[in-house]
């Protein structure tokens, strides 16, 4: 199988220092080809890759959505049949159009049963962006638009009012994709791959385990009475299934589940973000407590995240009606929070958390 990542972004977004650290962190027991595609005669960073003993095939004097979507077709091919990598990266030049790269690969799935486009990356300088957004948005914008991992550079050098902006306005664009804002020296690359890869959002992971939950809840009030509702320990907050019994929702749960054609996401709503929003740790607890205190924001069944402090180091928190607990813990590509359970006020939760 041969991987295909296209990693996109801007002239001077920094795609070739996160390809770099990829390359040293990550991919060092693969076998990597890089298909770079400069703009202009001459392509000038490939040369430490070349040290790195990465194959380099160039392309230059043009673009690839334009005058050479022929030949980058072509290289593609010799490379695949040469070389039989374990994953390709492709960097396009950057005024090229992710979504005329993508199409160019999709054709080598079509040809090439074993190869699978596998990432569209777009780096972005946290300090430009906005600026580039609108000066150059037909360039800029589809590089946003068909990436499925925007990944910030030079965000430690942004003030947090400036990076939150940047994130809202890539949001804007492409609602769906990750946002990596994490300064790059503080997560590993394999992080990073998690991420641009496939890994779910917050949101998605925890409706995922509500929804097995429920399955596991509905077998068992069949086949144990309901025995089972006091013999959990309600202070363990790395375990998620334990925190719909014993609670005043506890009928509301099971009703839903008696017939056995209902998902936790027909009967539960959920919120998340994703912001490099700083916090504090007493800026959380005043949060988490009005959850627990008040029904303001609807029924709140959990609330869960990952956020980095006004300290530098990051927050960590969990709640479930009645309790909540705060942590430290490692950094996270960006800051996450999740709120899952009834009647939800949307507005008013993104204005506790400041957002």
């Amino acid at each position: 199988m041969t991987k295909i990542d296209i990693i996109s972004g801007f002239l001077g977004a920094g795609k070739t220092t996160l390809i770099r650290k990829m390359l040293e962190e990550v991919f060092t027991g693969e076998q990597v080809v890089l298909v770079e595609n400069e703009y202009g005669e001459v392509g000038i960073d490939s040369g430490f890759l070349k040290d790195a003993g990465v194959e380099i095939r160039e392309l230059n004097s043009g673009c690839i959505c334009c005058t050479l979507v022929g030949d980058f077709n072509k290289s593609l091919r010799e490379v695949i049949d040469t070389y039989h990598p374990d994953r390709i990266l492709i960097e396009p030049s950057g005024v090229g159009k992710l979504s005329d790269v993508m199409s160019s690969v999709k054709s080598m799935e079509e040809e090439y049963p074993d190869v699978r486009l596998n990432a569209l990356v777009t780096v972005a300088n946290a300090l430009k962006a906005a600026k580039q957004m609108k000066a150059f948005g037909e360039f800029f914008n589809n590089q946003i638009e068909n990436a499925t991992t925007v990944v910030l550079s030079r965000t430690q050098n942004a003030k947090p009012a400036q990076l939150e902006l940047c994130v809202k306005m890539i949001q804007e664009l492409n609602p769906k994709a990750a946002v990596i804002t994490t300064p790059w020296d503080e997560i590993a690359g394999e992080q990073i791959l998690q991420v641009i890869e496939g890994q779910g959002s917050l949101m998605e992971e925890m409706m995922a385990e509500f929804e097995a939950v429920h399955e596991h809840d509905h077998h068992h009030e069949h086949d144990h009475d309901h025995e089972h509702e006091h013999g959990h320990d309600h202070h363990d907050h790395d375990h998620d299934h334990e925190h719909c019994h014993d609670h005043d929702d506890h009928d509301h749960c099971h009703d839903h589940d008696h017939h056995g054609h209902h998902h936790a996401d027909d009967v539960f709503t959920s919120w998340g973000r994703e912001t490099p929003h700083k916090f504090t740790k007493e800026s959380l607890d005043e949060i988490l407590k009005s959850f627990c205190d008040s029904e303001e924001y609807g029924t709140i069944l959990r609330a869960k995240g990952m956020v980095p402090a006004e300290d530098g180091t990051w927050i960590y928190f969990d709640m479930v009606p009645g309790e909540y607990e705060l942590r430290g813990g490692e950094p996270d590509y960006t800051g996450r929070l999740c709120v899952i359970g009834t009647d939800l006020d949307e507005k008013k939760l993104e204005a506790a958390f400041g957002l």
